[in-house]
């Protein structure tokens, strides 16, 4: 069997979507260990890989500090992940060199600097949205490509990649490099997914179970569960969650509601159908939910969809309002603007999704696509094969 060296970056929603391709590969009898930072060690413990704690340069900042890949933020963004690798590959250099690197695309830089240093075969796991020719991120964002700023970023990118012995800054940062592209999410919600070649597997969320979240069971009365949960994010929005847990007294839901750092005191009274926390065990909640209110982040989005849950999504950035337009444009629910949203409007949209026939043949659509593209099965399939080519 073979060793695989795995790397996540310091985003709940670049670890997770990597728990079932890692628990798997394990279950196969793959040595896995998996680099990370602490805030992730009981889920990466849960999936049965050795464990090895990283501390990243992010943990500091303040959370609104902590860097966006997307819009004006990219730049800042790429910044920062420079200096955070440049920090992170001499720390897990001195590890004995495995037979493959798992590692996020997007974020863990270190992971494709590894590789090519060692000369070991590499694979990527890409939790959202990918691009070519056909379809990018410009539809949402631009970038002015003879800004100083972005010059003076691109200059320090490819002076410290060439010292790693690698020349291609482009081919690096799309992640060119790796024998396979793992995308968990079905081709089917990818926007020109049909274009995409054999070098991008589509292979949908890869759940796990999370016991280490703990379990959720409805209370008694048998009123439908509307889950409202923006993420980890983008989530300070005490006004929004005041004014659902205020208009949601009387009506016939029971609403579960994670609101990250914001006090719950700060929400007022809660009407006796509302129940607030900082974090809920999500899976736990969607397999009882009747309507998912997310801010459309990729993770939470797939994870509303493999439960076959409606979705109203709330966007708060460019990446997840490409989401949420894919969501309302495949029928699989609303897409809402927060800004200026009232009560009206907001619970308008969740009764509409919940008893929408259309919407409801449309989720049954996207899970048979989710299963048809095989989960962590076909994730470790697709590794297996480039192990079995090195």
């Amino acid at each position: 069997m073979a060793r695989i060296s795995c790397y996540g970056p310091l985003g709940a929603g670049h670890v997770n979507p990597t728990l079932g391709i890692v628990a798997e590969l394990v279950r196969r009898g793959h040595e896995v260990r998996y680099w990370a930072p602490t805030p992730f060690a009981d889920r990466i413990t849960e999936t049965g890989a050795r464990y090895e704690p990283v501390t990243s340069t992010w943990e500091a900042l303040d959370r609104a500090d902590i860097p966006q890949m997307h819009g004006r933020e990219l730049v800042r963004a790429m910044g920062m992940l420079l200096d955070e690798t440049a920090a992170l590959v001499p720390v897990l250099a001195d590890a004995e060199p495995p037979d493959l690197v798992l590692h996020d695309g997007p974020l863990a830089w270190w992971g494709r600097i590894l590789a090519h240093r060692w000369g070991v075969p590499s694979v990527e796991t890409w939790p959202n949205l990918v691009a070519n020719r056909h379809w990018s991120m410009r539809e949402y964002t631009r970038i002015n490509p003879l800004s100083p700023r972005f010059l003076r970023t691109v200059l320090r990118i490819g002076r410290y990649l060439r010292g790693q012995g690698i020349g291609d800054v482009q081919g690096f940062t799309r992640g060119d490099t790796a024998d396979l592209r793992l995308v968990t999410l079905p081709r089917a919600f990818q926007y020109a997914g049909d274009t995409f070649p054999d070098g991008y597997a589509f292979v949908g969320p890869c759940l796990t179970e999370r016991a280490f979240q703990g379990g959720w069971t409805p209370p008694p009365g048998g009123a439908p569960t509307v889950l409202v949960s923006l993420g980890t994010g983008y989530n300070d929005l005490p006004d929004f969650y005041r004014m659902v847990a205020a208009s949601a007294a009387e009506r016939p839901w029971h609403v579960v509601m994670a609101v990250g750092d914001v006090d719950p005191a700060a929400l007022g009274p809660l009407p006796a159908n509302v129940e607030v926390h900082a974090q809920v065990p999500q899976l736990a909640v969607l397999r009882h939910a009747r309507v998912f209110v997310t801010h459309a982040g990729m993770g939470g989005t797939m994870e509303g969809l493999r439960f076959g849950v409606p979705l109203v999504a709330l966007p708060q950035m460019a990446e997840q309002r490409a989401n949420a337009d894919r969501i309302a444009e495949l029928g699989l629910g609303r897409a809402l603007d927060a800004a200026g949203l009232t009560a009206d409007a907001f619970w308008a949209s969740v009764q509409d999704v919940a008893h929408d026939a259309a919407v409801r043949e449309r989720l049954e659509w996207m899970r048979g696509e989710i299963a048809a593209a095989g989960g962590a099965t076909a994730a470790a399939d697709g590794i297996e094969r480039v192990l079995a080519g090195r």
